[in-house]
């Protein structure tokens, strides 16, 4: 039997009718994470745990007996005390103990078993980058026998390869080791010529004349589609000085095609055909070599690439973009960066390695003028000819600017003949040959040119 409805007045005052409803917090703003957090937030762990290296670390120059502390052979520290260097300097007392530890490992040709880590380092210009490859390259190789492309080091421009040749050649004299360079100053022919002995036959491990190729990314591609026995099977070393600026070079995807070049190639079934070829054992290199051609044996090793070549890359500033660095391919990281620790290098107790730019040499002390753009010229002349600026890099905007410059000094010069110590300007830049730029740079080293623009 139902009952009737309540009245209106009755069913307002029932104590189980006048629930309101359920009341929700109103939404609020979360608390943000910490800088360090976001700063480093979708970065390699690898480059968040840089080793920070002090600029002003140094480490004198033991010429005699074992040195632990550095793994340089007594060799290469007599020869090193020779060319004026008593000591090393930060980047360098980093780098080499880990690239020339105790361990065997490290100073070997190749291994296969103890896979080598790659290396990133970040310091400034002038702070000793060359040297702190140049020497485990020069300390490895020099074990060699036969020879073959085991070094590679690649470079934006002709001139710095010059100059990477030249330390090189200093540094591994009486070792016996063959360096090369491909820029594209001399003809395609005549590089070739220099870099492989044999092109008349296909050799599946190539043939160099070369231990230590130092060449730009347009030539070394131009090398591998179109040099025959052009090979980088052996390499041990894969050296990128300035590698921001190389990074953000895309000529013909340079760095894609090299590291497919420094990967083993793949051991085919022996049958009539490959029979008449030269065997692939003889010509390897020992990380890729096979116990028994005919089986296809697959072991751990197989799944690994390019075991034996270890990456060291150089920069003044450390890349930080994803992008980049998942294009090196790089194995187990190790990132050194040289950088002053101080209150702004911090965010919430953690090395601020992102956020640096640059970093300027422990002893170089700046000086700045602030001046309008037309009394720039006159301030220069200030400092050249009343606080007597000699031995003086001059850098401008462009190339006819410097040309400018240049002559405008001669102007000066001329119209001041009493003057008993008259100052050399000279101008350089991409616009002069090489011959010119390489005669400009020796007179300014012999002082014969006093500011070079």
């Amino acid at each position: 039997m139902s009952l009737p409805p309540l009245p209106i007045q009755q069913r307002t005052q029932s104590p189980e009718l006048q629930m309101s409803l359920p009341v929700f917090p109103l939404p609020i703003l979360p608390d943000a994470p910490p800088k360090s957090i976001l700063a480093l937030q979708g970065l390699d762990q690898a480059l968040v745990q840089a080793e920070v290296v002090n600029p002003s670390s140094r480490l004198p120059i033991i010429p005699k007996g074992d040195d632990a502390r550095t793994g340089l052979s007594e060799r290469t520290r007599r020869r090193l005390i020779e060319l004026g260097i008593t000591e090393l300097f930060a980047v360098q007392t980093a780098l080499l103990p880990f690239l020339l530890g105790s361990s065997a490992m490290r100073r070997s040709l190749y291994s296969p078993f103890d896979l080598l880590q790659d290396v990133c380092v970040s310091a400034p210009t002038g702070s000793g980058k060359t040297l702190a490859y140049v020497l485990p390259i020069v300390e490895v190789l020099s074990t060699r026998i036969v020879t073959h492309l085991r070094a590679l080091v690649v470079l934006p421009t002709r001139d710095l390869v010059m100059q990477v040749r030249e330390t090189v050649e200093a540094i591994a004299k009486g070792r016996g080791l063959k360096i090369g360079t491909a820029t594209g100053q001399h003809s395609f022919a005549h590089e070739q010529s220099q870099l492989v002995a044999d092109m008349s036959a296909k050799l599946s491990g190539g043939s160099s004349k070369v231990d230590i190729l130092i060449c730009t990314p347009g030539r070394l591609i131009d090398h591998l589609n179109g040099t025959p026995n052009f090979s980088l099977q052996h390499l041990r070393f894969l050296v990128i000085d300035e590698a921001d600026r190389l990074l953000a070079q895309s000529f013909q995807d340079w760095l894609a095609q090299v590291l497919a070049a420094t990967q083993p190639p793949r051991m085919v079934p022996e049958t009539s055909e490959t029979k008449t070829q030269a065997p692939l054992c003889d010509s390897l290199a020992p990380a890729f070599l096979r116990l028994h051609r005919e089986v296809d044996l697959h072991t751990d090793i197989d799944e690994k690439k390019d075991v034996s070549c270890q990456k060291l890359l150089f920069s003044a500033t450390l890349t930080s973009d994803p992008g980049k660095l998942a294009a090196l391919d790089l194995r187990h990281p190790k990132y050194f960066v040289v950088q002053g620790l101080s209150e702004e290098s911090e965010i919430d107790g953690i090395p601020n390695i992102i956020a640096e730019r640059f970093t300027m040499p422990e002893a170089l002390k700046e000086h700045m003028i602030i001046c309008e753009a037309p009394q720039k010229p006159l301030m220069l002349f200030h400092l050249v000819y009343n606080h007597s600026v000699r031995n003086a890099l001059v850098f401008t905007k462009s190339s006819e600017s410097a040309s400018r410059l240049v002559r405008l000094f001669e102007f000066f010069e001329a119209a001041t003949p009493s003057n008993e110590n008259p100052i050399a300007v000279r101008s350089y830049s991409s616009d002069l040959p090489t011959n010119e730029r390489r005669t400009i740079l020796e007179k300014f080293k012999a002082q014969e040119v006093h500011l070079e623009v």
